[in-house]
């Protein structure tokens, strides 16, 4: 793929997770002054470790039911201390129709993998610079979430009696979870964080950074629905997600977007660079001294600065 053929990347919206410190770094652009893609190769295979690192690192946290069960009685106590409005109540809307909960398990199951890489793939294609920024920042939170997800293994709600909920995958399906004492593709005590609305989350912040549509905000909507789907399938506490936000927060506030740099000089359109103005693009005009074509008032006026 060529960076010549796309076009340059948009600075993000002034204000929007741009840093302004000294320590900030610029982002060099490529000869058309658009900036360079990272080779596919290695960016296609740090994709597919990052995504193995949390497929194995999950399966490391099996085998702490106990711990599990007993750490989700907490979790709910602990919600109902804060008074935080029970999941039963988002359930109980999913439950006045069955096609409206198989739609909720659909979009658990096949949703959150597909629209994370697409969002992944549109940034490298479209926009170089967010795509680095993105593709660290979701590597930061999914490596914080594995750490938590060994030292704090959680049951879901659905697998607690004193919660009173269904699972509806499990009842209704489709199901992407088996039975947790023969499930060995996935660790169902790995509830907290939720890497489902953490992921979701980032997408829509990367898109709205990232484009300029005013229907941007409209991302948004993703990890809002994410997030009642998760609580009301009893897949993840309330506090699952407000964890996972309070991840992806620390880690946007360290890794910052780059500033975009100044084009290089031959480019038609030079952006202004931090603490000055726009230069010309062109060779600058020089004074009648410096070409020697002044002219006999051109003379006159050479000897009275004299």
């Amino acid at each position: 793929m060529n960076a010549r053929s796309e076009p340059p990347d948009e600075p993000a919206p002034a204000g929007l997770l741009t840093p302004s410190g000294p320590a900030s770094k610029s982002v060099t652009p490529s000869a058309s002054g658009a900036p360079a893609r990272p080779p596919l190769l290695r960016e296609f295979l740090l994709v597919a470790a990052l995504f193995l690192v949390y497929k194995g690192g999950r399966r490391l946290a099996t085998g702490h039911s106990e711990a599990a069960l007993r750490n989700g009685r907490d979790v709910w106590e602990l919600e109902r201390l804060l008074r935080l409005p029970g999941e039963g109540a988002v359930q109980s809307l999913l439950l006045h129709g069955e096609g409206l909960v198989r739609l909720a398990n659909t979009y658990y199951a096949a949703v959150h993998f597909p629209a994370t890489a697409a969002f992944l793939i549109w940034l490298y294609l479209r926009r170089p610079v967010h795509y680095r920024w993105a593709r660290r920042v979701l590597a930061a939170v999914t490596a914080a979430a594995l750490v938590l997800h060994l030292a704090f293994p959680l049951a879901p709600p659905r697998m607690l009696a004193a919660t009173g909920l269904v699972d509806t995958a499990r009842v209704y399906g489709p199901s992407v979870y088996g039975p947790p004492e023969t499930d060995t593709l996935s660790n169902q005590f790995a509830a907290m964080p939720s890497l489902h609305f953490g992921w979701a989350l980032m997408v829509a912040i990367g898109l709205v950074v990232a484009t300029r549509s005013r229907w941007r905000l409209l991302w948004l909507l993703h990890p809002l629905l994410t997030l009642l789907v998760i609580v009301g399938t009893a897949n993840h506490f309330w506090l699952d997600a407000i964890v996972a936000a309070a991840l992806l927060g620390t880690a946007l506030a360290i890794l910052r977007l780059p500033r975009p740099a100044c084009r290089p000089p031959g480019v038609p359109t030079v952006p202004p660079c931090r603490g000055g103005s726009a230069r010309p693009t062109g060779p600058a005009r020089r004074g009648p001294e410096e070409t020697g074509e002044a002219g006999a008032g051109g003379e006159e006026l050479v000897g009275a600065r004299r």
